[in-house]
């Protein structure tokens, strides 16, 4: 039980993010709107389920236009026209229905095959080593694949495109994408070739779909496809990786659970939402106050950053009962936060959930005894996104 000195919020990176979740829980408990002193400006931290879901619903009162870190400043600092997670409606809602028609249903279900061919791929390769770092093999490739098509990267250009991606993706967890200048540099030159290119040849993907796409009567502006791919390729890599990290971990660390899966594989689509329930990949987002708001009490005011815990609030006594740390794959999840919710509600939110039911559904089928070592693993580092950066595998029941 965590106690009132645990109460103290201090932003994770790397190896500190193997427990958090003592400093979750007595945030909760103890000090649910949270202020935290700093040099760059004092920010707030919320950490109870309810107060978080009302904020991200609320966007009028917590704004996403000045950042998403608990940085002040942050807009000038990344030095490119706000993406579309940087926006509020209603201009972030018109570029958002624009993109939101390349992620229907249908469309979603049309790259199944390609995905599942990557996973079947990778974890034979994995069979065939006998052990191996199954986020290098597996789970770090696969979103990047994804991503890739979904933006219409062409086969040639993969090799190339994985390298900037890996480049950019480590620089944004750090929260400095400086360091990464000539990768940004490098893929902006390369997106503003290949929108040019799909001016004149349209194929199925998002580039295309918003290159002959109007917003406000005329063409989208360049800067925003600029933004909506390097959003894609910031948003849609690590997350994915973090989900499946924690899930592979949480089914070596409960067998029973992995019982529960293997004598019904029907159970996988809830299996999928306890583990985004557990696993939050973005552990917290920021927001910014646009007025005095109270909350249990306390005045936050206006133009202060909050930060939004979704890994705290996802773990809730109060929204899921008192076993709400523990792994439990029969639990009926009505809702959780690891998408967020409302307006900035993750667009690729259906294709993360394949992403994982297959890779999962494939590593059991084919390694049912596998294990890996979260132990031994080592996390990323960065103050949002929770993830492994490798992690030891077995494929002890491969046959």
């Amino acid at each position: 039980m965590s106690s009132p000195a645990d109460a103290t919020f201090v932003p994770r990176s790397a190896e500190t993010w193997r427990d958090p979740f003592t400093m979750y829980e007595a945030l909760r408990h103890h000090d649910p709107v949270h202020e935290v002193s700093s040099e760059g400006g004092n920010y707030w931290v919320l950490s109870r389920f309810d107060n978080i879901m009302e904020a991200v619903i609320d966007f009028d009162t917590f704004s996403s236009a000045e950042g998403l870190t608990f940085q002040y400043g942050e807009m000038e600092k990344l030095g490119i026209q706000a993406p579309i997670v940087m926006m509020d409606p209603p201009d972030h809602t018109k570029l958002r229905k624009l993109a939101t028609k390349r992620f229907t249903p249908k469309q979603v279900r049309e790259v199944e095959p390609l995905i599942r061919g990557f996973v079947i791929e990778r974890v034979e390769r994995l069979r065939e080593m006998g052990k191996g770092d199954i986020v290098r093999e597996l789970l770090s490739p696969l979103p990047s694949l994804v991503v890739a098509h979904s933006l219409g990267v062409p086969q040639e250009d993969r090799d190339q495109f994985d390298g900037w991606t890996e480049a950019i993706v480590a620089s944004n967890a750090t929260g400095d994408i400086l360091k990464a200048a000539d990768a940004v540099g490098e893929l902006f030159a390369y997106f503003t070739a290949l929108i040019e290119r799909r001016r004149g040849e349209p194929a199925d993907d998002m580039i295309s779909a918003l290159v002959h796409a109007e917003i406000d009567g005329g063409p989208v502006p360049p800067a925003q496809l600029l933004g909506m791919a390097f959003t894609m390729v910031t948003g849609g890599n690590d997350t994915t990786t973090g989900l499946l990290g924690t899930a592979v971990d949480l089914l070596t660390r409960h067998p029973e659970q992995r019982d529960l899966l293997a004598k019904d594989p029907a159970r996988l689509k809830g299996a999928v939402e306890e583990f985004l329930r557990l696993a939050s990949p973005v552990q917290g987002l920021a927001r910014m106050t646009t007025r005095d708001v109270q909350i249990e009490g306390r005045e936050i005011p206006a133009n202060h950053k909050v930060m939004l815990l979704y890994a705290s609030g996802n773990r809730d006594e109060l929204e899921f009962g008192p076993d709400a740390g523990a792994c439990d794959i029969t639990r009926k999840i009505r809702r959780h936060l690891s998408f967020s919710y409302g307006a900035h509600h993750c667009i690729g939110a259906a294709i993360a959930r394949l992403q994982a039911s297959i890779a999962l559904e494939e590593l059991l089928a084919r390694c049912p005894n596998y294990v890996v070592d979260g132990d031994a693993g080592q996390f990323a580092p960065g103050h949002f996104v929770r993830r492994f950066e490798s992690l030891p595998f077995e494929a002890t029941g491969a046959a």
